[in-house]
């Protein structure tokens, strides 16, 4: 999604439930909710800034932003969603991967929530249909899954003569099922063999990588997941 359209959906989200923001004070504030960290999330704050700035707004200036960032640890985004309620800010926009926006719409039904993912929102009940969402959210997905086949091409294409790829995904993501579902699928139709690895935690994502290299995979095809873009 283009930057202009993002900032337009999210400014409007903060225009609506007027009861929302009955206590707010008058420089309004944006609860920013994500399952990355704030390192891995450089190139999104520049563009946030920027289309607010595009908008008339200014952090700081005429807007205040309260970020809370899970670091890639999924069990903390309830608690971190729950602080930004207390907080009664304007919106939130709920951003890497659908455990964050999961959380915000378990801790508040009357807030505007706005989420970036890049699963289907109607699976994971964030929305009731895509053209009606319905409730106090809705958002953005970039549908990834679907781009499974087309990632996994552009890999064999890379490496032509490819044996083993390896496949690693975090069990904690509710999309990790949906993601698996759709890179067998590929792997199916390529005929492919496929190494499926877990990791969800540092101990684990070593142990991943040490069973890759002792099985020789050829190649790795990373699930899509904020625990995995996270530093260290």
């Amino acid at each position: 999604m283009r930057r202009r359209e993002f900032i337009t959906l999210l400014g409007g989200a903060a225009a609506w439930p007027m009861s929302a923001r009955a206590q707010q004070a008058a420089m309004p504030v944006i609860g920013f909710l994500s399952g990355r960290s704030f390192d891995d999330s450089m190139e999104m704050m520049t563009a946030l800034g920027q289309g607010l700035n595009e908008q008339g707004f200014a952090e700081h200036q005429n807007l205040k932003i309260e970020y809370r960032w899970a670091d890639g640890h999924y069990d903390r985004l309830p608690a971190l969603a729950a602080d930004l309620v207390r907080s009664q800010v304007a919106v939130i926009l709920a951003v890497g991967s659908v455990p964050s926006p999961l959380a915000a719409k378990a801790a508040t039904s009357t807030i505007p929530i706005v989420f970036v993912v890049g699963g289907d929102p109607v699976r994971f009940n964030l929305v009731a249909t895509l053209n009606r969402p319905g409730g106090n959210v809705t958002g953005v997905s970039v549908l990834s899954g679907p781009l499974s086949a087309k990632r996994l091409e552009l890999l064999r294409e890379l490496v032509p003569r490819a044996g083993v790829i390896a496949c690693l995904v975090n069990p904690n993501n509710p999309e990790a099922e949906g993601q698996l579902t759709d890179i067998q699928a590929a792997a199916r139709m390529f005929g492919q063999e496929l190494l499926l690895l877990n990791a969800s935690t540092d101990d684990e994502l070593h142990t991943a990588f040490a069973t890759l290299a002792r099985e020789r995979a050829t190649g790795l095809f990373l699930g899509n997941d904020a625990f995995f873009c996270a530093p260290s």
